[in-house]
């Protein structure tokens, strides 16, 4: 029998205060208060999209902005999966999807390869979603991907509107990762032996 596939953790600097937990094995479920409502609508998607259970709590200095609240889940996210994941023993290993919000396409490719490295490229004719920076997306996801130390690459080649522009990635993370999660045999997947 598998053992769980399960991790927590919680991180506190002097600018945030956040725990996370999730289940890899889960079925979507998920308890997540930021404090910021659009990273919160985002990592619903995720979560929904990958299967993955997810509970995330956070605490900031968000009378200064998002910033450092949405970079600091991001990293806490990516610890998670890490520690979730263990030796990686027959995970696929790769994920991919695409993703179309209405006028929004979103490409999404991945590979939890133990090396962490992030391509993002979407543009946004705004420089806000509600009182939200755009910007902070893809410090979140390049945090994610640093902490969990995986590749993300991450290609919307058109989209005009902003909301459907950020919902489309998330949703293709969520699908990305449910596809690269799964267990498919039962040894590392790499000709190393190690991810």
């Amino acid at each position: 029998m598998m053992e769980p596939r399960t991790a927590q953790i919680h991180r506190k600097t002097n600018e945030t205060d956040i725990t996370c937990q999730l289940n890899l094995d889960g079925v979507g479920r998920y308890e997540i208060d930021t404090g910021v409502g659009f990273l919160d609508h985002m990592l619903t998607h995720v979560s929904k999209h990958s299967r993955i259970d997810l509970t995330v709590k956070a605490t900031g200095d968000l009378h200064i902005d998002a910033h450092h609240t949405v970079e600091d889940v991001g990293i806490c996210l990516g610890q998670c999966l890490l520690e979730a994941l263990s030796e990686k023993k027959g995970i696929a290993r790769y994920g991919h999807s695409s993703v179309p919000m209405e006028d929004a396409l979103a490409n999404i490719a991945l590979d939890l390869s133990g090396r962490p490295f992030c391509v993002y490229s979407a543009e946004y004719r705004c420089e806000k979603i509600g009182d939200f920076d755009v910007e902070c997306i893809e410090e979140m996801l390049r945090a994610f991907s640093n902490a969990g130390k995986f590749n993300l690459h991450v290609n919307v080649p058109y989209g005009t509107n902003g909301h459907h522009i950020a919902e489309a990635i998330f949703k293709g993370l969520g699908q990305a990762l449910a596809a690269a999660v799964r267990i498919v045999g039962t040894e590392v997947p790499s000709t190393k032996g190690q991810l």
